[in-house]
Parts: structure tokens; C-alpha cells; sequence
């Protein structure tokens, strides 16, 4: 027998009939590249076809970026020309092709795509952050932190490592929450985020990323800094893996990369850093900010192309609304919130 097989399964089983909730007859397409866990593949598509749904794997050598870095690599319009024939589409890329010219043909040329957004997804993240974990009960914690949030005017997030950064919320844009359902129209993405975007030109102050920088720096050594004005980074200073952040920035001559793209709440009572992009930016208690493109789920109706885009995290956040604090050094602390906390996370107290 493999290794985990039996939770393995009920990992796969929770993607396809909890999340995407696929029905009998539906053309379900799963992107992979070379280096995806192929269990996890053959797993999820597998339990399609057993709900008698109509599975289809597409195996793609594994591009050098991320997002539109794909398109040179890629049969951009032969993938394309599948997925506007599609119900669902998951991708399982390690490189990810969500900003990509293949994301953006497809979901404009069929509006009712469910996409699902878990790059890189690998066997032992499948179990912690799905198999072990319950949809509902994250639903219902995720879906009262939002409704918080959309509240507020304004936030402040702090971390121990000298993160101070200010922002206004943005009241006609939206503030996503992913669960880990996909069963409607539309992005979808690893369960245990609420996304959004802040009012343009709004952020000020000083980001420290102290857990990875991901895809293509990894796993952070010491904490990366960035000075923040109007949304921009003006200034970033650390050790080498912050110069090679800045360096991978400036290759791609694109200002758009040095704008803030969005922040994000991470509540995964399961998620560890381990370098995998989905699972590290759920860290229970994190804030992560992105930079580079913004996605249209963000910043309606088309979002904001950029060469490609990349991911930070901050561990152990305190979080304001307004002049309510909700978490402290990623505990959840707000009366309303913490009893949900507690019950998601199956013990009266947390880390």
C-alpha cells in the first residue's frame, strides 16, 4: 500500500465532491506540469471519474515562471481551445497559470468556468489542509472575519519583526473568502484566505516578509524589507535572499512589479511553511501581500496585467480595524471571532 492511500483519497474526494461539487456528464480538466505530484493527479481525477464526471489530464513540461511568464512556454491556444469547452478546470501546475494569458482567454471566453487555483498541491499538503480539515466550520469562521473587515474603513497590520503597514479599504471592490468550495462560476482558490485588494496608492509603511517568498525565491533564511509608499516599494533591504528579490523584480522591466498587488488573511488550521505557495500563504495567524499583476476577482472588471507576479508572507500578524483589534501575533483575540476560532481548531486555546 502507498503511503497515507486510504487519506490520500479522502483528500481528493474532498476537492471534487465537498469543493467543486461535480455533477454526472461534466467536462472536468486538471493542468499539470512535470513537477506535480502525480498522485495527487491521478487522485483527484480518479475520484471525478468515480462520480461519473468526465475527467481530462493535461500534462505540460514545467515552465521557468509563473503566470503570464507561462505564455512563451506554453500551447497557450491549444489549452485554451480545452478549457472553453470545460465545467471545471483545477490546476495542479507547480508553476501556476492563474494571471496567465491561458487563464485570462479562458474565463473570458467561457463565463462559466469554475476555476481552482491550487498550484503545486503535493500529497502531505492534501491531507493537512483538506483531508483534516472541515469545510463548514472554516466557512463559517472565514464568513465572519469578512463580514468584519468589509466593515472597516481602515486596517493596521503589525508582526514582531518590525512589520507596520497602514491601508483604507476600498468599499466597491471585493474582499474574497476561500473555503475551499468551488461550485460556482468564477476563481476559486486554496482554502483558508480572505483576499482582497486596498484602495490604490493607500498603503504606507514598512512590510517584512519572515516566512517565504514564493515561487521564486522560497523558503526565507532571514526577514526581507520593504519600504512602502503609495502602494509602492521604494525600498528593499535584508539579506541575499532580499537582494535576489530585488533582482528578480527589476528583470522583469516592469513597474507594475514593484506595485502591491493584495493582502490576504491566512487561517489554514493545517498549513505550515514549507515552501508550497498555497499551503504557506494559510498559515494560521499570517498576512500575505502580492505583488505584480492583479487578478480580475480583485479589481473588477478586468484587474491589472503585469510581466507576473509574486507572493510574500508575515508570520504571527496583529490585525486593526479601525480601533479593533481582531488578531495578536496570530491568535485570534476579537469576542465574536475566537469561539469559531477555537472550534476550527478543535482546542479552547491556540498558538
Amino acid at each position: 500500500m502507498d503511503l497515507y492511500e486510504f487519506e490520500l483519497a479522502k483528500g481528493a474526494d474532498t476537492i471534487v465532491k465537498e469543493g467543486l461539487k461535480l455533477k454526472e456528464g461534466e467536462l472536468f480538466v486538471i493542468t499539470a506540469d512535470t513537477a506535480s505530484d502525480s498522485r495527487v493527479v491521478s487522485a483527484v481525477a480518479q475520484s471525478a471519474f468515480a462520480v461519473g464526471a468526465k475527467p481530462m489530464v493535461i500534462w505540460v513540461p514545467t515552465p521557468r515562471g509563473v503566470a503570464m511568464a507561462t505564455d512563451k512556454e506554453l500551447p497557450v491556444d491549444a489549452l485554451v481551445a480545452v478549457l472553453n469547452e470545460a465545467d471545471a478546470w483545477v490546476e495542479l501546475n507547480k508553476q501556476y497559470l492563474f494571471y496567465s494569458t491561458t487563464y485570462r482567454k479562458a474565463t473570458k471566453n467561457n463565463p462559466a468556468l469554475r476555476f481552482y487555483g491550487l498550484p503545486g498541491l503535493n500529497t502531505d499538503v492534501l491531507i493537512r489542509c483538506f483531508a483534516r480539515v472541515q469545510l463548514p466550520l472554516l466557512k463559517e469562521f472565514l464568513d465572519a472575519v469578512t463580514a468584519m473587515t468589509k466593515k472597516a474603513k481602515h486596517v493596521k497590520m503589525t508582526t514582531p519583526t518590525g512589520h507596520e503597514v497602514e491601508f483604507d479599504i476600498n468599499p466597491d471592490w471585493p474582499i474574497t473568502s476561500f473555503a475551499g468550495y468551488a461550485d460556482v462560476s468564477g476563481a476559486h482558490m486554496f482554502p483558508g484566505q480572505i483576499a482582497w485588494t486596498p484602495a490604490l496608492e493607500s498603503v504606507n509603511g514598512t512590510i517584512v516578509f519572515d516566512g517565504s517568498i514564493l515561487p521564486d525565491i522560497g523558503i526565507l533564511n532571514s526577514p526581507v524589507t520593504l519600504k512602502v509608499e503609495k502602494d509602492r516599494v521604494i525600498e528593499i533591504s535584508g539579506g541575499p535572499q532580499a537582494s535576489q528579490f530585488e533582482n528578480w523584480l527589476r528583470s522583469w522591466d516592469d513597474p507594475q512589479m514593484f506595485r502591491l498587488a493584495h493582502t490576504c488573511y491566512g487561517f489554514n488550521p493545517g498549513a505550515k511553511i514549507t515552501g508550497q505557495l498555497g499551503e504557506d500563504e494559510r498559515v494560521w495567524g499570517c498576512t500575505q501581500w502580492g505583488l505584480g499583476a492583479i487578478g480580475k476577482m480583485l479589481v473588477p472588471p478586468d484587474g491589472l496585467p503585469a510581466a507576473s507576479h509574486i507572493d510574500g508572507m508575515c508570520l504571527n500578524t496583529s490585525t486593526w480595524l479601525d480601533d479593533k483589534q481582531i488578531t495578536d501575533k496570530g491568535r485570534v483575540i476579537d469576542n465574536e471571532l475566537k469561539p469559531l476560532a477555537d472550534r476550527l481548531l478543535g482546542r479552547p486555546d491556540h498558538p
